[in-house]
């Protein structure tokens, strides 16, 4: 009755009283010429609850492939975060050390640093390519580093931006 792919003969009785020959495939129990509207509503029926069906299983898997991602993401952020603190370094030979935006720097000047101040930064080959020669802009953005090799000293705090008038 319902079959989804082979082929075979309707059978139903034709005027002359023979057999059908005519094939179909799918479900279905006869060919159109001889399928009556309730075995038609019926094969309709079929169709609709298997689109539903395989609907909700796409859904269901989506989602649990979502819930997966999300589990796999918050561990991975807890060992990050486990491995950040084993690793973060706040001073470095008595100079505070300090991550602007997203690099590790060593910080000598007068007071400490806080998350969010502007820095000026030593010039470096990237930094001449882009903004020209000399010191450039930073905002701390965390405070300690997790990175082990040599770190460049910052030259100052950026000076205070002129507030508009108006």
């Amino acid at each position: 009755m319902f079959e989804e792919v082979r082929q075979r003969p309707c059978g139903r009785p034709t005027k002359s009283g023979a057999p059908c020959r005519a094939q179909f495939s799918g479900p279905g129990f006869a060919c159109k010429l001889h399928t009556t509207d309730h075995e038609k509503a019926l094969v309709e029926a079929y169709r609709k609850g298997l689109e539903t069906g395989r609907a909700q299983e796409r859904d269901r898997s989506q989602r649990a492939a979502t819930a997966q991602v999300e589990r796999l993401e918050r561990q991975i952020r807890t060992l990050r975060d486990e491995l950040d603190a084993k690793s973060r370094r706040f001073q470095i030979d008595g100079d505070q050390a300090v991550t602007v935006d997203g690099y590790g720097y060593r910080w000598k000047g007068p007071g400490a640093l806080e998350v969010g101040d502007r820095v000026l930064l030593p010039e470096n080959y990237v930094s001449a390519l882009r903004q020209g020669p000399g010191p450039f802009p930073g905002t701390v953005t965390e405070l300690g580093t997790t990175y082990t090799g040599p770190l460049s000293t910052i030259v100052s705090r950026a000076p205070a931006a002129p507030r508009p008038i108006g």
